[in-house]
């Protein structure tokens, strides 16, 4: 009985500010906090809160929670388990360093540290824009760089 009433205070408690909201001319949210303060009635109106209320005060509904709790965790641990694979550490280690020594992205033609990469020792050496004369033409890119889309942009806003 108590629970009924509560819910029904609620409900009613928000029908009031929606309308308060309504009247601000702030309509989609005044319909959105309608539906919220209706979900209690709702609720009280076909028998839910009794059957929440009747299952939270029985002994033996939070046994069977706490079975189906054991059974998840026991579920979960054999997952885990099961992941590892049950192999040595000797296999797990060798396993994890053929892993790391293949530096290629899926898809990639090479590793990504190849040379021409930002960080080696010949894209250090090429020269720069500033360091080119102003009357040379620029050199062609080395084989495997291809900057046609940023040309592109760099077209279409004048630069």
């Amino acid at each position: 009985m108590l629970a009924e009433t509560i819910c029904s205070a609620v409900s009613a408690a928000g029908l009031g500010i929606a309308a308060i909201t309504a009247y601000r001319k702030r309509f989609l949210t005044a319909t959105r906090i309608a539906a919220y303060s209706l979900v209690p009635v709702g609720l009280v109106m076909t028998g839910v809160v009794e059957w929440v209320s009747g299952i939270v005060f029985k002994p033996g509904v939070w046994i069977g929670f706490g079975l189906l709790a054991v059974a998840w965790l026991l579920f979960m641990t054999t997952r885990a388990v099961e992941r590892r694979g049950g192999s040595t550490r000797k296999e797990r280690r060798a396993a994890r360093a053929a892993g790391q020594r293949s530096a290629v992205a899926p898809g990639a033609s090479s590793p990504s540290l190849a040379p021409g990469a930002a960080g080696s020792p010949q894209a250090q050496e090429r020269p720069t824009v500033r360091d080119r004369p102003k009357g040379k033409p620029q050199q062609a890119a080395a084989p495997g760089e291809d900057f046609s889309d940023i040309e592109a942009i760099l077209k279409k806003h004048g630069i």
